[in-house]
């Protein structure tokens, strides 16, 4: 545990009423726009990506499927028309497309099956089976849970730039978190003043990214936006937990390992770490009291004499 952790960083809401309509004008926005995926099947090729005056077939569905190689989006395959065979899948960004070109061509895009038949298309899958889906569009959360149950084995990756105010919140926030006997994960006693409330109960790690991208790259960031804070599951008397993680450690831990992080390990210590600081907050209390009694008995005394 200790020297998976010294390969961490070195560093660590109510919605207001704009934030609904953001939320709200994101939403109507996403509806209108096609659903966008990087491959498609091109005669033998079953995994092609898009050029100019490609067609092709749907991996998933076996519906046709467009290049579009336009200037003002990031080149993509969309289906014929707007339909699309996932009603879980969600228009592709420059923030998408740089995050699932971190891993193998063959991991991108993955079609799950469950017992029932039911399929969805994963951002990324693993060969250790860990499904690692990049979220930039508000998710509402009956479909948080769905995809958490449907996946099993899941990591959350949330766009945290979004929305103009929630840098800015978690920034604020931040300075309020304890340190803990890792160098790289921190105590957070209100987790809602710093992550969106959809978020505070997933069962599953969930990774905020911070750094910020244009239309057509991503931006360089200073260290708080440069590294990934993740919400452990689970709580500490009430607390979060928090790790920072540098990109190239996750991006290392999801090629080689069935799991991020061990978080029960660190949630156990926490609490730990917790319960003796309240112990000695309550030691230390009780030791002023009985000061602060004996001096106004010894104040009392002094005043009869």
């Amino acid at each position: 545990m200790e020297k998976q952790l010294q390969h961490f960083a070195e560093v660590s809401c109510q919605p207001t009423p704009n934030d609904k309509n953001n939320e709200r004008n994101h939403a109507l926005d996403e509806t209108r726009m096609e659903k966008q995926m990087h491959f498609a099947v091109v005669g033998d090729e079953p995994r092609a990506v898009p050029a100019k005056g490609l067609k092709g077939a749907c991996p998933s569905c076996g519906g046709a499927m467009i290049a579009k190689c336009g200037e003002q989006k990031i080149h993509h395959w969309a289906h014929q028309g707007l339909r699309s065979c996932d009603a879980w899948w969600e228009p592709e960004t420059i923030w998408h497309r740089s995050w699932k070109d971190m891993f193998p061509k063959e991991w991108q895009e993955h079609i799950a099956r469950d017992e029932g038949g039911e399929k969805h298309i994963a951002d990324v899958r693993t060969e250790h089976g860990v499904v690692v889906e990049f979220q930039h569009s508000h998710l509402a959360p009956d479909e948080r849970r769905a995809r958490e149950a449907f996946y099993k084995s899941l990591v959350w990756v949330v766009n945290g730039t979004r929305l103009k105010r929630d840098f800015p919140r978690f920034e604020e926030a931040s300075k309020t978190f304890a340190k803990t006997e890792f160098r790289s994960v921190r105590i957070v006693q209100f987790p809602e003043e710093c992550f969106r409330k959809a978020w505070l109960d997933s069962p599953v790690p969930v990774l905020f990214d911070f750094r910020e991208s244009s239309d057509d790259a991503v931006l360089p960031a200073d260290k708080t936006r440069e590294l990934l804070w993740c919400l452990l599951p689970g709580r500490v008397h009430g607390r979060a937990a928090v790790a920072m993680l540098t990109r190239s450690y996750f991006v290392t831990a999801m090629r080689t390992r069935s799991r991020l992080l061990d978080h029960l390990e660190i949630l156990r210590r926490c609490e730990e770490q917790v319960r003796l600081q309240r112990e000695q907050e309550l030691a230390e209390w009780g030791a002023w009291f009985i000061g602060s009694v004996r001096a106004k008995r010894g104040t009392g005394r002094h005043r009869r004499f």
